[in-house]
């Protein structure tokens, strides 16, 4: 198991904490005592403080969507009678006919990530193009 920079970083603030507080209590059980109570206290306020900003704080900004066309753009055509044609990924598709989807609730369409760049083009009758994954497809008869 790999860990980021900020893990191994408060693994070595704890590490160093347990180890003055170790160091105190050989010293002065008093001194550790006080110690331990000036930094449970401190350590708690700060982490109240970063579960306020994880919970109510704001996220990134994405960057904007330029004006024009983006490379990821991508052309959608659908022709034909009773063609579907999406950019992106399709949970349930039926081009009508006898055919029924199949159960009463829709699986959700498995995400793949961001679909590739190019065109979806579904020509004919009853086609079905995603430029992504399709869940269900029912072309019907």
């Amino acid at each position: 198991m790999t860990l980021k920079p900020w893990a191994w970083a408060g693994l070595g603030i704890c590490g160093a904490g347990v180890a003055t507080l170790v160091g105190f209590a050989f010293v002065d059980l008093g001194t550790a005592d006080q110690v331990a109570s000036v930094g449970g206290g401190a350590v708690g306020l700060i982490g109240f403080a970063l579960a306020v900003i994880a919970q109510f704080g704001g996220t990134s900004a994405s960057p904007s969507a330029p004006s024009g066309p983006s490379a990821s753009a991508r052309d959608v055509h659908a022709s034909g009678e009773r063609a579907i044609a999406a950019g992106g990924s399709i949970g349930v598709a039926s081009t009508g006919g006898a055919a029924s989807p199949g159960s009463p609730l829709p699986p959700r369409a498995p995400a793949s990530g961001a679909p590739g760049p190019g065109s979806v083009t579904a020509s004919g009758t009853g086609s079905i193009a995603a430029g992504g994954d399709i869940g269900s497809a029912s072309t019907g008869n």
